[in-house]
């Protein structure tokens, strides 16, 4: 019988532990795999598919004419939260289960998120002195898992913290440490 043949498919770099871990697995499993980094042609994205059977993305374009040249995929999946990039319905024409992985970056992500904020308060882009973040009003629409990590390093600093999602009750969101606000009007 023929391995099956895991691909890690990106533009972008994958972390390197990342990867390690992947390969690692694939190769407990017995199954094979294969890496294509930094691609810049689709053209190598679709000969590298034509095989696999499975394939790791992260924000890579995957529409019909990906899914036309993976004819033996079977499973993609979007290493992050978002399955914007993926057509969906040309994935299920072609039999193809789509999984992602929500919350495996939220952390990097929030940290960007705030580091951005700092740098916007502190006036870092036109030289001018900014203002201190501490007694700073931050509000948030949406408590997923990247605004769960904002949350805690806005309180760090010292900040009032106020949210709104349609999902949580408002002691669920006060338990997440921000002031439920009941409407976004």
């Amino acid at each position: 019988m023929t391995p099956h043949t895991v691909l890690l498919a990106t533009t972008k770099p994958f972390a390197r532990d990342a990867v390690g871990a992947i390969k690692t697995i694939c190769e407990e499993h017995g199954l094979v795999f294969e890496k294509l980094e930094g691609y810049k042609d689709r053209a190598e994205l679709y000969e590298a598919v034509a095989t696999a059977e499975a394939c790791i993305v992260r924000s890579d374009v995957c529409d019909e004419e990906f899914f036309s040249h993976a004819k033996n995929l079977k499973v993609l999946v979007r290493a992050g939260a978002g399955v914007d990039a993926i057509d969906l319905p040309a994935a299920t024409n072609h039999g193809v289960c789509v999984q992602n992985t929500p919350g495996q970056n939220s952390n990097a992500v929030a940290e960007l998120v705030f580091g951005m904020l700092l740098a916007h308060k502190r006036n870092y882009f036109d030289g001018n002195s900014g203002t201190e973040i501490r007694g700073s009003s931050l509000g948030l629409y949406g408590c997923g898992n990247v605004s769960r990590f904002v949350i805690l390093a806005a309180q760090g600093f010292g900040m009032d913290i106020y949210a709104y999602d349609p999902f949580l009750t408002p002691d669920q969101i006060a338990d997440l440490g921000a002031e439920p606000l009941y409407d976004v009007s």
